[in-house]
């Protein structure tokens, strides 16, 4: 099968078409072959081994990446596509389903045309009224602003903030936000406030223009959903009792549940995914590139025919 495999930390050229061979599932497991899956911030930083966050953090990231070289040779989060084999004693899929998955926990491995995954594990039915490209890209955003999200117990009529609104995370986060209640306002450049409005944000705040902390608001939960801010600065406008979320600390266990969630709230049309722009697996590099720049708007998606 084709794949893009890394052996070396580096730039986007560290990426290489190759053939490689095409995994087996084991006897729990389902294969996937694979039409779509994404270029996120996260495969950006295990590329480049650019890890942000305090030492301790980059010190955890080096050890679980690999001190030297890649201990997983294949990057990718996220992955839709069709069930084309399963094990003996798979009970939940049949071949032929389609379905989508967040690789976190089985080694990554989306940046290739077939993937293993364990039935019981983070991967479940494709949303029936989404494309595989659209179903590629909610997994990973899609579960860390939910995750993070549940953790302020979000109330009807609340006030929240999220900076970083028209990036993966932050799109999603507008519009699980406005589903648990509450009154959101975005904060983003000024190329994205009509995107971030069209999401449903009752406010967009340009950072380019405005300093939100001198808005005159308050806010019962700020959710930094890119990680620049510092938290000094953020909970400037926090309320007393609020809540002060960011996306380098989303340390949640992530369940299966989670996914089939999304899933479900995908199809009532609660959740729709940014898609920013699309290229085919042998321009990886170029993708790569593109959402290094840190201006993507959503999500980039890598078709796999």
């Amino acid at each position: 099968m084709k794949a893009i495999v890394y052996s070396q930390y580096g730039s986007p050229d560290v990426l290489q078409l190759e053939d490689v061979e095409k995994p087996s599932p084991k006897d729990n497991e389902i294969r996937v072959n694979i039409r779509a899956t994404s270029v996120t911030a996260g495969d950006v930083i295990m590329r480049s081994l650019n890890i942000p966050g305090p030492r301790w953090q980059r010190l955890f990231g080096r050890f679980y990446l690999g001190l030297l070289k890649p201990k997983r040779p294949i990057l990718g989060m996220e992955i839709a596509g069709a069930v084309d084999l399963i094990g003996k004693n798979v009970t939940l899929f049949k071949v032929g389903d389609p379905v989508f998955a967040l690789t976190l926990g089985t080694n990554f491995g989306g940046y290739a045309e077939y993937k293993c995954m364990p039935e019981n594990g983070m991967v479940t039915l494709k949303p029936n009224n989404m494309t595989y490209e659209e179903a590629a890209v909610i997994p990973a955003g899609g579960i860390t602003a939910l995750t993070m999200l549940r953790k302020a117990n979000i109330r009807t009529g609340q006030q929240v903030l999220i900076y970083g609104a028209s990036g993966s995370v932050g799109t999603f986060a507008i519009q699980l936000a406005k589903y648990f209640g509450a009154e959101v306002t975005g904060v983003c450049s000024t190329t994205n406030l009509k995107m971030v409005s069209s999401l449903g944000a009752d406010k967009v705040i340009d950072y380019t223009q405005n300093d939100f902390t001198q808005s005159g608001e308050t806010y019962d939960v700020i959710f930094d959903a890119v990680g620049k801010l510092t938290s000094s600065h953020g909970k400037k406008v926090l309320k007393e009792q609020g809540t002060y979320l960011n996306v380098l600390n989303s340390s949640s266990r992530i369940k299966p549940v989670d996914l089939t969630c999304l899933r479900k709230l995908a199809e009532e049309g609660v959740i729709k995914p940014v898609i920013d722009r699309c290229y085919p697996l042998e321009q990886i590099v170029e993708a790569h590139r593109y959402v290094e720049k840190g201006h993507k708007k959503g999500n980039v998606v890598i078709s796999i025919n």
